[in-house]
């Protein structure tokens, strides 16, 4: 019965390691490089997007705050103008949390 155990132990961690080292080989090839350079990609892609999004929202927030653009019209709900010590939070600490929203 150990025999039995330890050649079957062995049979499974020679096919775990063929797999692995198949695949490790695999992500050499061309073709294997030209895919994790595309995932990288669209990393990147979903990365700019998401600082682009953050950078608009943040601009508004410091226009609302220095009083630019007033007369643009705010979204449904939003304010016009920012309370004095909102804008002065803003303004001194332009990079830290804000207490509307929640993180």
């Amino acid at each position: 019965m150990s025999r039995l155990f330890w050649t079957a132990l062995g049979a499974a961690v020679g096919v775990y390691a063929v797999r692995k080292v198949s695949k490790a080989a695999e992500a050499y090839t061309p073709a294997g490089v030209a895919h994790g350079l595309s995932d990288f990609a669209d990393g990147m892609r979903e990365l700019a997007a998401a600082v682009r999004e953050g950078m608009a929202e943040r601009e508004g927030e410091l226009r609302l705050a220095l009083g630019i653009d007033t007369e643009t019209a705010p979204a449904a709900g939003e304010p016009t103008r920012l309370d004095p010590a909102s804008a002065r939070a803003l303004l001194e600490d332009p990079t830290g949390l804000r207490s509307d929203r929640a993180r």
